[in-house]
């Protein structure tokens, strides 16, 4: 039978937690008071952060410090507040291509200075010291990489520490002895929660220590924060959270702060349906993070069950962004059913400010267990190569000026142009440019090829799909972002 305490300390823990989800609700709904305008693209470089940095250091509630410098001398900075008791790490962009959290920090800076919720930051800021280093790996994010000036994985050199970033995040780690670490990073938008069309959107793990994935109290007190922190994301994202793999992995940092005694929480930031640059993403992350460091501050997260941590459904990997169901395709004469999965590749311009896509297909067969951000039931379809319209076209202010859905019901998806002075290949308009002398692209219903076709049925083609970006002819609506140039 339960004790009388133990009951009372049941009803308070529910009613704090109640506290918690209701401030969680309103830091969503009013976000966009808090979001740092001046990072609104996932390519953010080191010098993008620094006027920030500064204008923190001139706010007495923090303490700025340099760190260390990157290989290439950049520094690297923490930036600490509060005065609690409880030291809570977190770092983001230990991979430069991993920039969702370093926006979020940024937002949690302005919420923190903010006028809002007076009462909430003060017993946040009492019982917690929050340190935060927004960006380890910033010569990685110069150039939009995974990977440091050295070439090596930062994540893959807790134990040889070859790498000054390493060093700087090993000698943070030990002097705050943080009793809790987040490890903040992206994955692929690729990945699903198991079993489930739905993106792996957020995705959390409490990494193992050892081999045999055993639960002390430390990695257990991080499964029980990211319980917490699931119950608030399923909120804003339901079915979208998955388990990311947790393999033991003897080099990587997440697994050794573990079992240096920091309570290790990774947070993947995946993908939103629609939401290329992720904001939306960024926004859950903001919430995800307060969200965690209040249950921390507040102590309510240890009654939380241990087991339902692993009711969080596992990371899959079986997304595509388009999936092409069921389309009848020839070959040699006979008629094939297949299904194709077709990404959208992320091409960088010359300086690593922007991008622009390649569609490809990436599988072919059956893929009934996959999934797409989009997906078309082809049934009675036949897929039939993209043909190139007849006439070469002068300029592009004349290619504008034409109908290019019109081109597209004709099964067109390239045209001749006789000038055309872009130097890339990103193109505007839906359908794709080859230059006066240029042959059309060989192209086969085959993986590493970029797609474009149409589809026809009862004589009436219905969709174009135009480097991998399908495009609805009966509402004309798409998520097109640009076709190719292909040509000299």
């Amino acid at each position: 039978m339960k004790s009388i305490f133990t009951v009372v300390l049941a009803i308070f823990s529910l009613s704090m937690m109640a506290q918690v989800n209701d401030m969680t609700t309103s830091l969503y709904d009013s976000y966009s008071k808090y979001k740092e305008p001046s990072l609104d693209k996932r390519r953010i470089k080191h010098e993008d952060i620094q006027p920030l940095i500064l204008k923190l250091k001139s706010n007495p509630a923090y303490t700025v410090q340099k760190v260390g410098e990157s290989i290439k001398g950049k520094n690297i900075s923490l930036i600490s507040i509060g005065t609690g008791d409880i030291n809570v790490f977190l770092w983001s962009q230990m991979h430069g291509d991993e920039p969702t959290a370093t926006q979020a920090i940024f937002d949690i800076f302005n919420f923190l200075n903010s006028d809002d919720f007076t009462a909430e930051k003060k017993e946040l800021l009492s019982k917690l010291t929050l340190h935060f280093m927004p960006m380890l790996n910033p010569d990685g994010a110069e150039v939009f990489t995974r990977r440091n000036a050295l070439g090596i994985d930062i994540n893959r050199d807790a134990l040889m520490l070859q790498s000054p970033e390493g060093q700087i995040l090993k000698r943070m780690r030990d002097s705050l002895d943080a009793d809790f670490g987040f490890n903040l990073h992206d994955q692929s938008t690729y990945y699903n929660a198991e079993r489930t069309p739905k993106p792996a959107t957020i995705s959390y793990l409490a990494p193992a220590y050892n081999y045999e994935k055993d639960i002390n109290d430390v990695r257990g007190n991080a499964m029980k924060v990211i319980v917490f922190m699931n119950s608030i994301i399923q909120k804003y994202a339901p079915g979208q959270v998955g388990l990311y793999n947790d393999d033991f992995e003897p080099r990587a940092f997440g697994d050794n702060i573990q079992k240096w005694g920091t309570s290790a929480i990774l947070i993947e930031s995946g993908g939103y349906k629609n939401d290329v640059e992720k904001q939306e993403i960024r926004k859950l992350n903001f919430v995800s993070i307060l969200s965690a460091c209040y249950t921390i501050a507040n102590g309510d997260y240890k009654n939380i069950p241990i087991e339902d941590y692993e009711k969080i459904p596992q990371n899959d990997r079986k997304l595509f962004d388009l999936k092409i169901e069921r389309f009848t395709h020839n070959l040699l004469g006979k008629d094939y059913i297949l299904d194709i999965g077709i990404n959208h590749l992320e091409v960088q311009d010359k300086n690593y400010d922007t991008f622009y896509n390649v569609g490809s297909i990436v599988e072919k067969g059956d893929l009934s267990t996959f999934y797409g951000y989009e997906t078309v039931d082809a049934t009675g379809y036949r897929l039939i190569e993209g043909k190139v319209y007849p006439e070469t076209v002068q300029t592009m202010k004349d290619l504008e000026a034409m109908d290019i859905y019109g081109l597209l019901k004709s099964g067109y998806t390239y045209v001749r142009l006789a000038q055309f002075s872009s130097k890339d290949k990103d193109v505007s308009v839906p359908i794709n440019i080859l230059d006066k002398d240029q042959k059309v692209p060989g192209f086969y219903v085959n993986i590493g090829n970029t797609p474009n076709f149409v589809l026809q049925k009862d004589g009436s083609v219905d969709y174009a799909v135009v480097n991998g970006f399908l495009i609805d002819l009966k509402t004309e609506e798409s998520n097109f972002k640009n076709a190719i140039f292909y040509g000299k």
